[in-house]
């Protein structure tokens, strides 16, 4: 009984939404009748949007700085860079007694 509700729900949901969305119900806003408040949604709404540009340039150009900074580079690192160890200055390593 469950089931079928459910797959009865869906049907009708799918079926009113298809409805809902075929050009003979579409609407459009008037803009004639709109308010001062809709206007200024709209010039909010696209200054919000403008000011995610920063920081989207600021990674953007970064991303595009460290790519082609690896590429131009193409120096292979050392071969005894990673058997290097690094050590304080003035301490001695201690010998090992056996």
């Amino acid at each position: 009984m469950v089931k079928r509700f459910k797959v009865f729900s869906a049907v009708l949901m799918v079926g009113l939404l298809s409805l809902i969305s075929t050009p003979a119900y579409a609407r459009s806003i008037s803009m004639k009748d709109a308010g001062v408040a809709l206007w200024v949604f709209v010039i909010i709404g696209a200054i919000i949007v403008l000011l995610q540009l920063i920081p989207a340039a600021i990674l953007f150009f970064t991303f595009i700085g460290t790519t082609t900074g690896l590429i131009a580079k193409k120096k292979a690192p050392e071969k005894g860079a990673a058997e290097e160890k690094v050590s304080l200055p003035g301490y001695e390593p201690a010998p090992a007694k056996r």
